[in-house]
């Protein structure tokens, strides 16, 4: 397993926003690659994963630093979906397709239904887009899948793309955070409107009160 716990993560962790990304997509699609190229900057091209892997690595995110947890998945073949268990886990999911293999959008797609529920940041990725020869499935259809799923999209090569890979996993921590923020102005004005209906029954009590005694 890679982990990036350096002392200075140590010593600032409590400081630090910490994301946790889930990267889902059928066997062979290259995830393992597109995770170790944003962490590393490295291409290796062959994996022999027997079991999901997690990374931890931080990132400046907007200036601000950001601790990734990934958890690259491992499904045995096309059938074998993510659990309950990593959907719980996960803050937000990098759904990964190749586009040389129909069969690997389909899983995604099957994956996108599970998710319709799931109040949770995606990001949809298309790798593999130097193999434009053995394309099977056209940007297009990503482009629309993205749509239905509401959530952003691309294509890119982990074999020769760095910049656009990083991009990918700091647009899905932005909708990250963007949530998180969101999810607390909302609970933030909940207690301010229940603080607010406390004290206007409280006036109330307290003006009837003040009436006359018999």
């Amino acid at each position: 397993m890679f982990n990036m716990n350096s002392k200075g993560i140590r010593r600032k962790k409590s400081s630090l926003s910490e994301v946790k990304v889930a990267v889902i997509g059928a066997p062979g699609v290259g995830k393992s690659a597109l995770s170790v190229r944003f962490l590393t900057r490295r291409y290796i091209g062959e994996y022999d994963h027997q079991s999901e892997t997690r990374y931890k690595h931080e990132v400046l995110v907007d200036n601000e630093p950001v601790l990734y947890e990934i958890l690259d998945t491992c499904p045995k073949n096309e059938d074998d979906f993510p659990s309950s268990d990593t959907l719980n886990w996960a803050d937000g999911i990098l759904l990964v397709y190749s586009i040389t293999d129909r069969r690997s959008f389909a899983y995604v797609k099957k994956v996108g239904t599970l998710l319709n529920d799931c109040d949770m940041p995606l990001y949809l990725v298309a790798n593999k887009n130097d193999m434009i020869h053995l394309r099977q499935v056209s940007a297009e259809e990503g482009t629309i899948l993205a749509r239905d799923l509401e959530c952003g999209f691309s294509e890119v090569t982990a074999a020769e793309q760095v910049g656009p890979v990083a991009m990918v996993f700091q647009d899905l921590c932005k909708a990250v955070l963007a949530a998180r923020r969101k999810s607390k102005h909302s609970l933030l004005e909940r207690m301010l409107g229940a603080k607010t209906t406390n004290i206007k029954l409280y006036a109330r009590g307290k003006s009837d009160s003040a009436l006359p005694k018999d």
